[in-house]
């Protein structure tokens, strides 16, 4: 199992936070490896609901389906990927009062399907991803920080 693990300290109230990144229309404006998301993008998912996201990891493409498994807003939230019916990964997103702001941390979490999968995310893939990963959470604070209206 490999664990990614990004998080920053973002000023805003937990609630607004929690709000924008769980509706998956936001993800493209902050998540480099996020390139179109399609079906229930316009609000913040519920347990169940589902979403289709075009992404770009690594130098892979590929087309993941995420289904909202937990929600406790505004501080806690979980999706569970799969990629042609298997699973792809899980991705939560935990969110603390800070002072006046939001701690926010995210988690992706995935498992080796092959051998040779697992080898290449020992000898690069997982450098790759945890740097994404950690640009998108960066990216993400900028953006909130910036004091620009959330959509």
């Amino acid at each position: 199992m490999t664990r990614i693990h990004s998080e920053a300290t973002i000023r805003r109230p937990p609630a607004e936070v929690f709000a924008y990144v769980s509706t998956p229309a936001n993800w493209p404006a902050w998540h480099p490896s996020s390139l179109a998301v399609h079906g229930a993008t316009d609000h913040s998912l519920d347990v169940g609901e589902q979403v289709t996201e075009d992404f770009r990891v690594a130098g892979r493409e590929g087309t993941v389906v995420w289904k909202v498994a937990e929600r406790r807003a505004p501080t806690f939230w979980r999706i569970d990927g799969t990629i042609d019916g298997r699973k792809a990964g899980t991705v939560t997103y935990t969110l603390t009062s800070a002072g006046t702001g939001t701690r926010f941390e995210r988690e992706f979490t995935y498992q080796a399907p092959t051998l040779l999968f697992s080898l290449l995310n020992w000898a690069a893939l997982r450098k790759q991803v945890d740097a994404e990963s950690a640009e998108a959470v960066q990216r993400l604070k900028v953006k909130l920080d910036g004091g620009a209206q959330l959509e």
